[in-house]
């Protein structure tokens, strides 16, 4: 599962939305958690893996915020770091043994403000993955970015123009979808189609939480080798619960047949 929880799960000088966090991702159980925008979350993640009953990874920030990746027991880690590449948030990598070799799984939050910058942090992500050696590998997170077979101009229409600036080239015209679009040229396989018809474009933002920087859109997504890809069984964003003011993402769910190794 991926999910941006908006600034660590607290508004500045509002809510504390940890609670609601814990309550959406105890009642899906994942195995593997991405998580982003985890500000201020450095020294206190580990007592919310905790209440999860997962074991944290995370990687810092020097500009943005950090990421992490969270896993359940008893799935064994056999590595854990950061991509070193000077994204703006971040890039967390683990690999966890299972009944069908190594799976590495990045969770990652691509940069907000432009789609040369997305660009580029994707094909340093690209680069991590193929030293995989096309193995199970899993690429999860917030991409900032707009699916590429998809028209979008009726919903940028709506948006105020600081906000739509950041889905646009430097025409100001063209819809910027090429962070996404490297990626899927790398060789990934975008699970999203596997949903089999939840809501249209499997939107992910705005929540009733709030984002006025959205509309409609699909965001967060979970993109896989053809290796992992076979072995997906559903794909679902969640919505239910706590989800709808958790935070302005929804998280996105896959299930895959895999064991523990």
């Amino acid at each position: 599962m991926t999910w941006n929880i908006r600034t660590g799960g607290r508004d500045a000088g509002g809510a504390d939305r940890r609670d609601r966090i814990v309550s959406v991702v105890t009642a899906q159980r994942p195995d593997v958690l991405a998580l982003q925008e985890l500000r201020g979350m450095d020294a206190t993640l580990g007592g919310l893996a905790e209440r999860l009953g997962m074991a944290p990874y995370l990687a810092r920030s020097c500009l943005g915020q950090p990421v992490a990746v969270l896993v359940r027991p008893p799935l064994r880690v056999l590595r854990a770091d950061r991509v070193r590449r000077p994204f703006h948030h971040a890039a967390a990598r683990v690999r966890v043994a299972t009944g069908a070799g190594p799976l590495t799984v990045l969770s990652t939050h691509l940069y907000p403000y432009s789609g040369g910058r997305r660009r580029m942090e994707a094909d340093w992500l690209a680069a991590a993955l193929r030293r995989t050696g096309g193995e199970l590998a899993l690429l999860a997170g917030d991409l900032n970015t707009l699916e590429p077979t998809v028209d979008h101009t009726a919903r940028l229409a709506g948006l105020a123009t600081p906000y739509r600036r950041r889905h646009l080239r430097r025409d100001g015209r063209t819809v910027d979808t090429r962070a996404v679009a490297r990626l899927l040229d790398a060789g990934l396989v975008d699970l999203w189609p596997r949903s089999g018809g939840d809501e249209p474009g499997g939107r992910t933002v705005p929540t009733r939480h709030g984002g006025a920087e959205f509309a409609g859109m699909r965001l967060d997504y979970l993109l896989a080798t053809p290796a992992l890809a076979d072995r997906v069984r559903a794909v679902r964003v969640v919505r239910d619960g706590d989800a709808d003011s958790a935070s302005d993402h929804y998280p996105v769910l896959a299930e895959v047949d895999l064991t523990a190794g």
